[in-house]
């Protein structure tokens, strides 16, 4: 049996009292967001339990939390209002948008895994430019659910390395960058290391201690085990660590070794007692991105945002093949 919605009974602010309630977890936010009254939000509220059939938000101790299915409807809403506002709204009628004047509110997920500046410089780059924009800067971590928060709005950009992206996401290519070990300068495989001798093989590199980042996503391993996996190779890791930026410190100061990118490694050979040598295992060029949700594909300001970032990573990759050229 086929059923037959009504589409009379639904207009667009339903569609956006939905997804604004959903969002917010609570009637009384969702309506000083939308400039209305908690009354006339609970009535809406009302209305859209019947169209769906499902409560949308329950009770959960001492707040609102949407249901599953409230959950599942947020990225087509998000989608509805995102082509309402292309189709009707007064952003196809600007000429262009203005980063010195804009307010914008910009909500980036980044791994700190790319060269340590590049976070520091993208924002001295967006503050210059524009003034007026807040950047929420968030980790790129297991805890972070960065695909749902790019479908729900609540991220606008994602910036890391991955061996496969998400297919159901926008892509830029911002850089690629040689795999390499950086370890401490007195560790015992240093100079046969360095030299690219016989004695820093396969088995030697596998059987060092390594340290390596906390896993982005649950249960999987990061973007060098994958690689080791599909060789069936397996390293002993003695560390794991959240705090990507610490751990040069340590190994400058152990017999532990980083297998990541060079860009990130050249930065502290000239202020620790570290080293940086070839990876005796041949790893493909450590790709990264940055990662979008079709509902922001069109919009001015986030293709701005993503021109810049893409610009900051360019002037970061040209400066790190000089130095290393020099």
């Amino acid at each position: 049996m086929t059923i037959k919605t009504d589409f009379d009974k639904i207009e667009l602010q339903l569609v956006r009292v939905l997804h604004t309630v959903i969002s917010e977890h609570s009637v009384s936010k969702a309506a000083l967001k939308l400039h209305s009254t908690q009354p006339a939000v609970s009535a809406q509220l009302k209305r859209l339990r019947a169209l769906t059939g499902d409560p949308l938000l329950v009770r959960s101790g001492s707040g609102m939390v949407a249901t599953a299915a409230a959950l599942e409807l947020m990225e087509p809403a998000a989608r509805m209002l995102q082509d309402a506002d292309l189709l009707f709204g007064k952003r196809h009628r600007k000429a262009a948008f203005e980063p010195s004047s804009s307010e914008l509110k910009i909500r980036i997920a980044a791994s700190d895994y790319l060269d340590p500046y590049f976070l520091p410089d993208l924002v001295v780059h967006l503050n210059t430019l524009a003034p007026g924009i807040q950047l929420d800067l968030q980790p790129l971590n297991a805890q972070l659910d960065y695909r749902r928060g790019l479908a729900r709005g609540e991220l606008d950009l994602v910036i890391g390395n991955w061996l496969q992206p998400p297919s159901e996401l926008h892509l830029g290519r911002l850089l690629s960058d040689e795999v390499v070990c950086l370890m401490s300068r007195d560790h015992p495989l240093a100079k046969e290391a360095q030299k690219g001798g016989r004695g820093w093989s396969v088995d030697k590199y596998l059987g060092c201690q390594h340290l390596a980042p906390m896993p982005l996503s649950p249960g999987m391993p990061g973007v060098i085990d994958q690689h080791l996996a599909t060789l069936g190779l397996d390293r002993a890791i003695a560390v794991r660590s959240a705090h990507f930026g610490q751990l040069p410190q340590m190994v400058g100061r152990s017999l532990l070794v980083l297998t990541t990118g060079r860009l990130f490694c050249q930065r502290y050979v000239d202020e620790l007692p570290v080293v940086i040598v070839r990876c005796p295992v041949a790893f493909p060029r450590m790709s990264y991105y940055q990662l979008w949700h079709a509902q922001t594909n069109a919009s001015p300001a986030l293709r701005w945002l993503r021109e810049q970032v893409r610009e900051v990573a360019a002037r970061i990759s040209s400066s790190s093949s000089v130095k290393a050229k020099s």
